[in-house]
């Protein structure tokens, strides 16, 4: 997928805005010059949503997953929007592919300012019935998969700074029946990100975490079991706010974190799940099972 072409100066500047002006003029405020955001796991669900966030706040955004077809659509919708967006498949799991990724991020954009890493994989089971190729590919994909992308961003930011947003879960400190091959993972990421902070900070590279309640995608929806609405209903009333969240509502606090709007934030895990992590995770097994009884 062709970038949307665009001369970006070799360091970070101001760019000139052209006054407004009507029956007064109105002095703007000169807007950053930003170099890209990458979001793997950015072609579908959470991911496209935040790429578009990132974008509608100037970003130009790679989005990256190994489905290229999903991601050339949403690439697509990105450029008719008027965003400037790349799409560039890669396995995350493979460190070459990873390096494939940024440089040709950097040949788009000229450099990386915004990692998100969202690529997952996740899937309800029973602890013992979990195979060995199950483990590695959830282990693969959230845990390795995240080093693998802030190995390459930290490689490349220590120059001029910039951000990682991990995206984690709140039951990689709480637990949760059914996924403890995500919650092992995750909370592997939880470590990495607080690790990474303390460790990049004194080249300005800020690292943060966010743990969403349960959003429904479809793939979350499909792979999780909870694409019946009757499923989703049991499952909101556990929520204190008692509902679900939203991809959007997700996104936007995701690109605060993954932006400059908060430049003093780091090492630090921000919960958005209306309350759920208070009442504890639901069984997502026992919840499709009532509802399955019910019927």
């Amino acid at each position: 997928m062709r970038a949307k072409p665009e001369a970006v100066p070799s360091g970070r500047q101001e760019a000139k805005a052209e006054p407004l002006t009507s029956n007064m003029e109105i002095a703007l405020e000169p807007q950053p010059v930003h170099g890209a955001a990458i979001v793997t796991g950015g072609g579908t669900g959470l991911g496209l949503a935040i790429a578009r966030e990132m974008a509608r706040r100037g970003y130009p955004v790679v989005i990256a997953s190994r489905n290229l077809e999903r991601l050339e659509a949403a690439a697509e919708e990105l450029l008719e929007a008027g965003h400037r967006a790349l799409a560039v498949r890669c396995d995350v799991r493979d460190p070459a592919a990873v390096g494939r990724l940024f440089d040709e991020t950097v040949a788009a954009f000229h450099f990386v300012e915004a990692l998100v890493n969202n690529a997952a994989g996740n899937f309800v089971v029973r602890a013992e019935e979990i195979t060995d190729g199950g483990w590695e590919s959830v282990r693969g994909i959230v845990l390795d998969g995240t080093f693998n992308c802030s190995r390459e961003a930290g490689r490349r930011m220590q120059e001029r700074g910039g951000a990682i947003l991990n995206i984690i879960a709140t039951y990689a400190w709480t637990g949760a029946t059914g996924v403890v091959h995500s919650a092992s993972a995750k909370g592997g990421v939880l470590a990495m990100t607080r690790s990474l902070a303390r460790e990049w900070a004194p080249f300005g590279i800020r690292v943060n975490a966010l743990a969403p309640g349960i959003v429904v995608t479809d793939n979350a929806a499909r792979n999780l079991g909870f694409a019946d609405p009757a499923v989703q209903a049991r499952l909101a009333a556990r929520v204190p706010l008692r509902r679900l969240a939203t991809a959007r509502e997700i996104a936007v606090l995701a690109a605060d974190l993954a932006s400059d709007r908060h430049p003093y934030v780091t090492g630090d895990c921000w919960i958005i799940d209306g309350g759920l992590w208070l009442a504890g995770f639901p069984d997502l097994r026992r919840a499709l099972d009532a509802v399955r009884e019910h019927d």
